[in-house]
């Protein structure tokens, strides 16, 4: 499909092709670990086994592709999985990759507990302080790793003034695009090399799926990427890659629900007398606006705030929501709320990104945004 085409056009088609032999306007689920060969290497489609590839995966990473503009996408069986197939393909020992100082527990965890003991280091830098990444680079520097928006103080890098920094630097610039996802920001465009997600947040969308994504525009990393998926093995299963491909239809409509919900939620915070800072990306003195602004469609439904009580407080706001429902994960169409410093960042406890403990993260789903209100109104108390 033409890359001319819009966004939301793109999210339904790209990929989807009708089935062949039916018609039927949705792939099929192709749940099936092996393929009859045509004679000795008489592959059918290039398909041998499905972990090498498999049809609904193909769709689903043509699609990726697609909403991301680059030249391929590669679908895996989660977001860290995704990170870990990335890495090893980037690196060898003795690498070096600045990451920042405000990154999913996860991600940080895979650097300092996995990374760390096959000989890969890194720095740790404020990445929206283009001269703090800078600094942080080593004549090793392979890689500079960014979220943005952050997860999970909402902090906002410009991808494009960093970009020039790697390439200065000879480095790769990783960009992690799980809370924006492709309808509201696109970092190959502003000069990214390679785009990180986990499938199982805005992309999915619907809180039924784990999975990850990378998506690239050199073909020779893809094919370095592939190489690696295919030899490492955690690749997204069929009916995983059926139904994020399913979820990314409605990207777009969901993105916007989510952005207005949000900036509703965000009003309201900033006028709490129990809360002390309201982080989002959409308030005009959130100190990384003016770049959002510019590099991005609209702000997305994630809200982080401190609650002035302090730590218990916090805790407390999170135990009485009712429609705010307490979990991790993010990204799905019902609103969740956590305490990151106990539950998705408790492995950055005592480093450079443990995070404040008295912090909030929402993921502001596409409920009735006054229902919305009134929940966070009561749970603050």
């Amino acid at each position: 499909m033409s890359d001319q085409h819009s966004f939301e056009t793109l999210a339904i088609h790209a990929g989807n092709t009708a089935d062949p032999l039916t018609g039927a306007v949705v792939p099929p689920i192709y749940q099936v670990s092996t393929y009859k060969q045509d004679g000795v290497g008489g592959l059918r489609g290039g398909y041998e086994y499905s972990r090498s590839a498999n049809p609904t995966r193909t769709a689903l990473e043509e699609n990726l592709a697609a909403l991301e503009g680059g030249r391929r996408g590669l679908a895996f069986a989660s977001g860290l999985a995704a990170e870990d197939c990335l890495l090893r393909t980037l690196l060898t020992p003795g690498d070096h990759v600045v990451i920042p100082n405000d990154a999913y527990g996860g991600t940080f965890r895979l650097f300092a507990k996995v990374a760390s003991r096959w000989g890969v280091e890194f720095s740790v830098a404020d990445t929206s302080d283009v001269a703090a990444v800078r600094a942080a680079l080593t004549p090793r520097t392979k890689a500079i790793w960014v979220e943005t928006p952050s997860n999970p103080l909402l902090g906002i890098t410009d991808i494009a003034a960093v970009a020039q920094v790697a390439r200065q630097a000879g480095a790769r610039l990783v960009v992690d695009n799980t809370f924006a996802s492709p309808y509201l920001q696109q970092p190959l465009a502003l000069s990214a090399d390679v785009v990180v997600h986990s499938t199982t947040k805005y992309m999915g969308g619907h809180s039924d799926v784990v999975g990850g994504a990378l998506v690239v525009s050199d073909p020779e990393l893809a094919e370095e990427l592939a190489y690696h998926q295919n030899a490492m093995g955690a690749v997204a299963g069929p009916f995983d890659a059926w139904l994020v491909l399913r979820g990314i239809k409605t990207l777009a409509v969901r993105m916007d629900r989510h952005t207005e919900n949000a900036t509703k939620v965000a009003d309201l915070l900033t006028r709490h007398p129990k809360v002390s800072q309201v982080l989002y990306p959409g308030l005009p003195e959130h100190p990384g606006h003016e770049v959002a602004a510019k590099q991005m469609k609209a702000f997305g439904g994630m809200v982080s705030f401190r609650v002035a009580g302090g730590e218990e407080a916090a805790v407390e706001v999170c135990n009485r929501a009712k429609l705010f429902t307490l979990g991790e994960s993010l990204g799905g169409v019902e609103s969740l709320l956590e305490h990151p410093g106990r539950m998705t960042h408790a492995s950055a406890a005592g480093s450079p990104l443990e995070v404040p403990a008295d912090l909030v993260r929402l993921s502001v789903g596409i409920e009735n945004g006054d229902d919305l209100i009134a929940d966070l109104t009561q749970a603050l108390g």
